[in-house]
């Protein structure tokens, strides 16, 4: 009788569980999926039953609750980032998507319900309400694809009076970020306001200032002029919605974006180092991995507009890789790095840059963008002046070596940098130079896996837990006398050194090589996978001993060869 009860009870569970998945499955049939709420601008936090609990989580951090009534002058970490994909509305698009794909009606009402309640408390014109950072130029562009997306199932007077005060503040050219991704997000949200409610006039403008946008932040190489090839993948990405938006909308896509946007490619393959990480240039975390880009042949680049990448091979994280910034002066998303150099090799990083933090304006933040956070060199006692341009005067690139100078006046004198990279015998060599009554002193940020063995004579030893060892020597020149004076920072404070941003919102001690200002050229050698390389000089060349075998190269004047 048991068996027979336990039977008939699983029976019924069943019946009302398969009825249950068969009317959901009959639900989603019933809706249709749009072009406009389905696609890569949805988040992946929170999710639908997240915020249908009323829980936001927002840029990795701790989930915020919101009631029924949502206050959108909730700041609950005063941070900027947070604000703007609040105000986004993208969270209540995610509703909506995912309404289309269950057809779970409830998401569609609550999606509904969000939406009203931000257009009645965050009128144009504010109110007791209203958040300051609700009508910013970025959030609405943001949130008006969210708004659309709602009005493909959602006819209602409020909505698109609504969609039409957006495309106003869209189409306002003091409000525009021409030649900036914030401008593609503008073009983007007005494009699909116009092709929503058939208006040519917005979506002819958005396709028309998309163009000129488009042509000024990417140049013909693939090179984003916001200095941060991080955005280069966010711009890749947003291009590929506008192209297919536009295209949705019967309009034909300009040659010029499908060129700019097919360039990108390129650029962000060389800046990623073998690891599969992107090289934190600029405002761009340690932890960014581009995925699904294929890369080219070559295996050096130098880029017109301010960076140098080379290799020894692609598709092999042992292989050495470096870095080098120079070019046109600090704009939007670019930190003080020129002169910088990166240095990747045997499938380690050793020389990093500092990395991105946050937006937020914090002592912190203005560190990492400084001079100081980069592997650059100084001159002692004079007024470093942000915003100078750098120049590429020379470069020699060969199979199994690549040498380089650089020259600006930041400091109000010449200083010059010359790198040279062999490959097979993994080294690195930096000349820093200066004019004579000048002294020139440089920093070296290693990455945080590394710990300091050992520190004098001009040299630094570093290891990671494997017992893998590098070595820094440096030495003056013409006279190849080691450098006295070297001192280690790591995690310090008052002034900020020593430090490396991981990710957002995080920071780790590292060790710094802080060298002593030298009257005469300063030279810099990396030697990978050794704690004993010999050096020696005669006769203006410089020799040393790799781990793997002899390398040998020429100092003459600021040059090297």
């Amino acid at each position: 009788m048991r068996r027979r009860t336990e039977a008939l009870i699983l029976s019924l569970i069943l019946l009302v569980t398969c009825g249950a998945a068969t009317g959901t499955a009959e639900a989603a049939a019933r809706v249709k999926r749009t072009a406009e709420c389905q696609g890569d601008w949805l988040p992946a936090t929170p999710t639908s039953p997240d915020i249908m609990n009323g829980e936001l989580e927002f840029l990795g951090l701790s989930p915020v609750k919101v009631g029924k009534d949502v206050n959108w002058r909730t700041d609950p970490y005063h941070n900027r980032s947070w604000s703007m994909v609040f105000h986004s509305l993208r969270w209540m698009g995610r509703l909506v998507a995912d309404y289309e794909t269950t057809g779970e009606a409830a998401y569609l009402t609550r999606a509904t319900e969000i939406a009203k309640d931000w257009v009645t408390d965050n009128p144009r014109r504010g109110g007791p309400k209203a958040s300051s950072y609700a009508w910013q130029e970025h959030p609405i562009a943001l949130r008006a694809p969210a708004l659309v997306c709602l009005s493909k199932h959602v006819n209602a007077s409020w909505l698109s009076r609504s969609l039409a005060e957006h495309a106003t503040m869209l189409s306002n050219p003091n409000l525009y970020e021409k030649g900036h991704n914030h401008g593609i997000d503008q073009d983007i949200a007005l494009l699909g306001i116009g092709c929503r409610y058939g208006n040519s006039t917005w979506s002819g403008l958005a396709v028309k200032r998309l163009t000129e946008t488009v042509k000024l932040d990417v140049d013909s190489q693939g090179v984003l002029r916001e200095q941060a090839p991080r955005y280069a993948i966010y711009v890749h990405e947003r291009l590929k919605v506008a192209i297919d938006r536009i295209e949705e909308c019967g309009r034909k896509v300009p040659g010029e974006i499908t060129r700019r946007w097919e360039s990108l490619e390129d650029f962000i393959s060389h800046s990623t180092q073998p690891n599969g990480f992107m090289v934190p240039i600029g405002d761009g975390g340690a932890d960014v991995r581009p995925v699904g880009y294929d890369h080219p042949k070559q295996t050096v680049r130098v880029f017109g507009n301010g960076y140098v990448y080379g290799r020894t091979a692609w598709d092999k994280p042992e292989s050495a890789f470096y870095s080098i910034r120079f070019g046109p002066g600090l704009k939007y998303h670019g930190h003080e790095d020129h002169l910088g150099v990166t240095y990747y090799a045997q499938g380690r990083d050793v020389l990093v840059d500092v990395g991105f933090h946050s937006y937020e304006n914090t002592g912190y933040r203005r560190w990492t963008m400084s001079t100081e956070a980069h592997n650059t060199p100084s001159v002692a006692g004079a007024a470093f002046r942000g915003g100078t341009a750098t120049t590429l005067s020379r470069s020699s690139i060969k199979d199994d070596r690549q040498s380089y100078r650089l020259t600006d006046r930041a400091y109000g004198v010449p200083r010059t940098r010359s790198v040279l990279v062999n490959h097979g015998q993994d080294v690195m060599a930096v000349l820093d130079t200066v004019p004579k009554g000048s002294k020139v002193g440089n920093l070296w940020h290693l990455a945080p896996e590394l710990s300091v063995v050992s520190d004098s004579a001009g040299r630094v030893v570093v290891k990671d837990k494997t017992g893998w060892k590098a070595t820094l020597v440096q030495v003056s020149m013409p006279s190849c006398k080691p450098v006295s004076g070297l001192k280690v920072v790591r995690g310090r404070s008052a002034p900020y050194q020593g430090w490396v941003s991981p990710a957002y919102l995080k920071k780790q001690p590292a060790p710094t090589v802080v060298s002593p200002a030298s009257a005469g050229p300063l030279l810099t050698i990396v030697v990978p996978g050794t704690d004993k390389p010999s050096v020696s000089c005669s006769g203006g060349k410089v020799n040393l001993e790799t781990s793997t075998g002899p390398v040998g190269f020429r100092v003459g004047g600021a040059d090297l060869s």
